[in-house]
């Protein structure tokens, strides 16, 4: 079955054009396409499966049985003058489950999935139109309307559209979707580009989506299309006719010119899409004012306006920005599509600088924010992604707009495309995720493979073996967790954090390395079977928050290695009548029986109840229990706080007799 399969970089050229950017150039920092990496993680593989074997069938039947996504191409190939069955924006979700299901192949071969997703993409092809249109509610409705409501989604639809063909096309070699892709990309070009035509995205994503397109083709076409969604952005195009639902041209960061952006407003998912696509154009280009802007911005966000969970977004009322350092628990609403955009956006920063900041945020996103949309049993998602809970908040089946299922599920398993990066002359290791692979350098091949029990463990181990005896460098990410750093910026830090000693060793020997953009670069002449190990300290760490945060006064996050830990009523009485003094200490211990196999944290700690005469309280100690955060409410519905108070005065419960 396995062989079946035609695996295919995305470097194959199937359009001549000139190519003068600078993803070209010797030096530029390339991700490992998913396509080349199998991984073999104790901690991931599991998850995968899970997402191949029980997500994407739910999503499968969701489409196109529960609901009537699939039908609506149907009727279009029909016409027979049916109309649109739910939202407008409905086949972006056919799209981003068929991303998955791309994806999904790789890692588990399944010919029964090849067989769904092809007739899938006859009906996707039956559907479009011959100048190369395809949105099945404006081909029903009216097609007079096509192009008239730039908030309707129709571009947003083509970008998934657009990635999910070019993930099926890198892991089957099958085209008939992306000449669909293709067809409906210059569709789009010659109705606005070309002609000069102004079009605001309401809902950020073809420009991300145009970049892979053009990575893909390497047809010019594409690029510049993305780079003229962005011009857009910010002139006042959009006035009066794109934002009347939401009166703000801020919400889809509209507001003035992207180059000029330097704050982050509005939607948070639009935001993320908007800025990775941004940081795509910018490092094909080679734009410094795009840079400039997305470095500004970046630090806002990050800076002032992300979660320890690495989830952004504080508000429902916009879904997502307000304003700073205004980052309430219990209301907070991190989309889980925010976060998954937050590993776009991440990647795609360290790609334009080659700095390993951006991928300790993405790896927060990814363990935390956006993990903990999925439950352990894969058929149950969060929306929004609180800090708190006072116990009424659960996983739902689906959603009426159910971008979040398929989006969890496309990032899990898509998770190869974010372990590996490199250049012509040099390797990058991202994320410790144990899985083989192998990397094309000017000098030759080499094949990795990576063996962890991380996050559980920081012991890292990788077999490097050139097809000949090579110099070459080796960037290792050193998180900055190890670095006395939780995250860049000062709205958090540990309290009484030290700086963690990194050991590297080649083949049982430590060697030396220097430090480089927060990657350990060791530059050496490379044999066949060189074993490089690198031990990360996991100790449990107390992560404080600025005062800033008004939410936070008093309180500490829990953290080890990348997971931030939370409490659950399922491991206690009350998550809310206890305190974690100053000189506490903390056990920690896998428990292989409970949420799939974790490490949870235990200290014993001072636990208040009220007293009798209901003007004090009584004080006793007793063991509390975290668990990362990522698996709370696997349980049923309970109590959960990822900040925990460290004065008897700030516990919530009976605080007037404490009082």
């Amino acid at each position: 079955m396995k062989n079946t399969f035609i695996y295919i970089s995305t470097s194959l050229l199937l359009h001549s054009g000139a190519v003068a950017y600078a993803q070209n150039k010797v030096n530029t920092i390339q991700p490992v396409n998913f396509s080349k990496v199998e991984i073999t993680d104790q901690f991931w593989t599991p998850k995968i499966k899970t997402v191949s074997t029980v997500t994407i069938p739910v999503c499968i039947e969701q489409t196109e049985v529960k609901t009537p996504r699939i039908r609506n191409f149907e009727k279009v190939a029909r016409k027979t003058g049916e109309k649109h069955e739910g939202i407008y924006y409905d086949d972006s979700d056919v799209y981003k489950a068929l991303e998955a299901i791309a994806y999904s192949l790789k890692n588990q071969p399944n010919q029964a999935l090849v067989d769904k997703a092809d007739e899938w993409i006859d009906k996707i092809a039956a559907a479009q139109l011959s100048d190369g249109y395809l949105n099945t509610y404006f081909t029903l409705n009216g097609l007079d309307k096509r192009w008239t409501d730039m908030d309707m989604h129709e571009d947003y639809c083509a970008g998934h559209l657009m990635e999910a063909a070019i993930a099926y096309y890198n892991t089957t070699g099958k085209r008939k979707l992306l000449d669909v892709a293709i067809r409906f990309a210059d569709h789009i070009d010659t109705t606005f580009r070309l002609p000069n035509r102004h079009w605001v995205s309401g809902h950020q994503e073809i420009e991300l989506a145009l970049v892979k397109l053009y990575h893909t083709t390497q047809n010019e076409r594409y690029l510049q299309l993305a780079d003229w969604f962005l011009q857009q952005r910010g002139r006042g195009y959009g006035k009066g006719q794109t934002w009347d639902e939401w009166k703000d041209p801020a919400r889809c960061q509209d507001a003035i010119p992207l180059m000029d952006q330097r704050e982050i407003t509005g939607h948070a998912v639009r935001a993320m899409y908007l800025y990775t696509g941004a940081a795509d154009v910018g490092a094909a280009t080679q734009n410094a004012d795009y840079m400039q802007a997305m470095q500004d911005v970046w630090q806002d966000v990050v800076y002032r306006n992300m979660y320890i969970t690495g989830g952004i977004g504080s508000t429902a009322k916009n879904e997502g920005f307000s304003q700073d350092y205004d980052l309430p628990n219990a209301t907070a609403y991190c989309e889980t599509c925010a976060s998954v955009g937050m590993v776009f956006w991440n990647q795609r920063m360290n790609l334009l600088t080659g700095e390993a900041k951006y991928f300790d945020v993405l790896e927060r996103s990814l363990y935390n924010g956006a993990l903990d949309g999925l439950s352990l049993s894969g058929d149950r998602f969060f929306y929004g992604n609180p800090l708190a809970s006072q116990g009424n908040y659960s996983r739902s089946e689906w959603f009426g707009t159910a971008c979040c299922p398929s989006n969890i599920a496309r990032l899990v398993e898509s998770l190869g495309n974010y372990i590996y990066a490199k250049s012509d002359q040099s390797i990058w290791v991202n994320l410790f995720v144990g899985s083989n692979t192998s990397v094309l350098l000017k000098k030759g091949q080499v094949d990795i493979t990576q063996q962890s029990n991380y996050p559980w463990e920081g012991n890292i181990k990788l077999t490097v073996t050139p097809n000949k005896k090579m110099s070459f460098p080796m960037h290792i990410r050193i998180p900055g967790w190890t670095q006395n750093q939780p995250v860049p910026g000062d709205t958090y830090h540990f309290v009484n954090g030290k700086q963690d000693k990194i050991e590297i060793s080649i083949n049982g020997k430590v060697v030396d390395y220097r430090m480089e953009k927060g990657y350990a670069v060791i530059d050496r002449a490379w044999n066949k079977g060189d074993v490089l190990s690198v031990s990360l300290p996991m100790e449990v760490k107390k992560v404080g928050a600025s005062d800033k945060v008004s939410a936070n006064k008093n309180r500490i996050a829990l953290q080890r290695g990348p997971l931030v830990y939370c409490v659950e009523q399922a491991d206690q009485q009350s998550v809310s009548n206890f305190f974690v003094p100053e000189d506490v200490s903390f056990t920690t211990s896998y428990q292989k029986d409970l949420l799939g196999g974790i490490v949870t944290i235990q200290s014993n700690l001072p636990v208040v109840s009220p007293a009798t005469d209901a003007q004090s309280v009584n004080l006793k100690r007793a063991t509390i229990t975290a668990v990362p955060y990522y698996s709370w409410a696997n349980r049923g519905m309970g109590e959960m706080q990822v900040w925990l108070p460290t004065k008897i005065t700030d516990i919530s419960i009976n605080s007037s007799a404490i009082k």
